[in-house]
């Protein structure tokens, strides 16, 4: 039988409601989680590692480095077959990002969580954590990197989004194809493509994420550029658009030295140069800023920071961020 470590960090699939509270709390360690997700035996032999239960609303650069170190230690054991790391879903689709850009490994390793908290009677936490088990567990799943698994569905690290606050289908793939599904007792496989990666050095917080909105000018860019700014992910409306005064505050930025991404605040498509007015994106492209491709303007932050932190200069970040040829 196939032998899984499990990585336990918090998030939803460890909280119970509390009364006193007024609201889900982070209780259940590893072991009760997995007490509450009977049929395990009959898929792998667990191997549990605590890390605690923190919220993913909580989690830095650093935790995800530390986190990382510890799959990286997990993947290097010739006895296991593969990786569950166990999280809250809040920040699912950056984390799992981070780590499929660093892990260089071809053994699977499946991010998972809950919707739904242990109080509650349609907890999804062991059904999602028994699939996460018989992905990792899976040969077919070798070298297809980060994947994400809940309801039933795989989906690669670098497009899955988390679409709807509160269902238990929330995670997609909105810019192409999951990478399979969950079936019963079967792991059904369509594939993934190419893959970025990044070697992990020393990723600054103060990356900072700027949704261009009506009427905004540039003062948030120049507060957080005074204020010390390792770089900037803008996203842009429709395929990469702002005001002139947000693009003008960047061009600043640039000419600081500071690297600027541009990508599309849209939850599906890609930044382009297309518009060549004042603050579109052709603008944005001649100043200096790198093209997120297809990246969210989380993920595309994720990058940024990795590519900061191991010391890639501007074209190395623009390989970094743009879109993998295969």
């Amino acid at each position: 039988m196939s032998r899984v470590a499990v990585v336990f960090t918090g998030g939803t699939i460890s909280t119970i409601f509390d009364p006193a509270a007024g609201g889900n709390v982070p209780t259940l360690d590893g072991a009760a989680i997995l007490a509450r997700t009977p049929g395990l035996d009959t898929i792998a032999d667990v191997t549990p590692i605590d890390l605690g239960r923190t919220p993913a609303s909580h989690l830095t650069f650093r935790d995800l480095g530390r986190i990382a170190g510890t799959i990286g230690d997990a993947l290097s054991d010739p006895g296991v077959e593969g990786v569950v790391v166990v999280q809250g879903t809040d920040s699912i689709e950056e984390t799992a990002f981070f780590w499929d850009l660093v892990l260089d490994s071809p053994k699977p390793v499946v991010v998972t969580g809950a919707m739904r908290s242990a109080s509650q009677p349609d907890y999804d936490g062991p059904r999602n954590l028994r699939d996460a088990v018989r992905c990792a567990a899976s040969p077919e799943l070798r070298d297809a990197g980060v994947v994400v698994v809940l309801a039933g569905h795989v989906d690669a690290a670098d497009l899955v989004v988390k679409a709807n606050a509160t269902a238990l289908d929330a995670f997609r793939s909105l810019d192409g194809d999951p990478v399979g599904r969950v079936v019963d007792d079967r792991v059904e496989l369509t594939g993934r493509g190419p893959r970025r990666h990044v070697e992990l050095g020393d990723p600054p917080e103060d990356v900072h994420l700027i949704t261009a909105t009506v009427g905004m000018d540039g003062r948030l860019v120049d507060a957080a550029m005074a204020a010390g700014a390792a770089g900037f992910v803008v996203a842009g409306t429709g395929s990469g658009n702002t005001s002139p005064g947000l693009l003008a505050a960047a061009t600043r930025a640039m000419r600081a030295g500071m690297p600027v991404v541009l990508a599309s605040r849209c939850p599906s498509g890609a930044v382009e140069p297309a518009y060549a007015f004042p603050g579109g994106g052709r603008t944005w492209l001649d100043a200096g800023a790198i093209l997120a491709g297809h990246l969210s303007g989380p993920k595309a932050r994720v990058a940024l920071a990795l590519g900061i932190g191991a010391g890639l200069d501007r074209d190395g970040l623009a390989a970094l961020l743009a879109d993998p040829v295969a």
